[in-house]
């Protein structure tokens, strides 16, 4: 059943900075504009663990981008450690085996599995250099439907693709969008860009932004111009599923 989420809570801001002392000073900078992070592998590697337990004694929601994949008993076991951090999301590659064991290791938990389709960084070309025959609409749309089936929570997915999936699928996968430039920004090493108004009318849930308010001049101003463009779009876009 869809519920409506908070504007603010629909920007996810990626501390994709090489230390914890950098990524606590734009914590603190940030203050009351951000209250969803996300942790990657740079930053968990560095200390980011202890870090996310700090945000979540602060009221702060944890998103832990690991994109775990081995055997299940593995991801299982790993799922269930997250889950005791009191994280919010955790990405796992979308793959039938490692989304089931995720959901079985986030049993009695609010922890939400979000499924990796296809990286934003990749094209078409970039799938057919690693052997795949499907295209990335076909490969996003397959593991999209292998992440429902399994009962996990959502996928990440460029919101370029979100509109088509909001259509097949329904309310009931949340849409995570990394990807996420505001006009005018450069697209770094992304392939699949979209505006955050553009990604909420598309259909997405949470969006994904790490160097236009991390890496500017002043982040808390660009987070919170963001935060207006999500209010803004979400007047005329769907409703977000839960």
């Amino acid at each position: 059943m869809a519920v409506a989420i908070d504007p603010r809570s629909r920007l996810i801001v990626a501390l994709d900075v090489p230390d914890v002392e950098r990524a606590r000073a734009l914590v603190t900078e940030l203050g009351d504009s951000v209250s969803f992070y996300k942790l990657g592998m740079e930053i968990v590697y560095g200390g980011g663990l202890d870090l996310a337990r700090r945000l979540v004694g602060e009221g702060k929601q944890v998103f832990l981008d690991l994109k775990l994949h081995d055997i299940a008993t593995t991801v299982e076991r790993a799922t269930a450690q997250v889950a005791r951090l009191g994280a919010t999301f955790l990405t796992v590659h979308a793959y039938p085996q490692t989304l089931a064991a995720a959901v079985a290791g986030r049993t009695g938990t609010p922890l939400k599995i979000l499924g990796v389709t296809v990286m934003t960084s990749y094209d078409n070309s970039d799938l057919a250099a690693a052997g795949y025959i499907a295209g990335v609409n076909e490969m996003v749309e397959r593991r999209a439907r292998q992440t429902l089936a399994a009962g996990a929570d959502g996928i990440i997915l460029s919101a370029a693709e979100a509109a088509q999936l909001r259509a097949l699928l329904g309310p009931d996968l949340l849409l995570v969008t990394p990807g996420i430039r505001p006009a005018g920004a450069d697209a770094d090493d992304q392939k699949r860009i979209v505006t955050p108004a553009d990604a909420i009318r598309a259909g997405a849930d949470y969006l994904v932004v790490g160097r236009p308010v991390t890496a500017a001049a002043d982040p808390r101003r660009a987070a919170v111009a963001i935060v207006d463009d999500i209010v803004q779009a979400a007047t005329d876009a769907p409703s977000p599923a839960s």
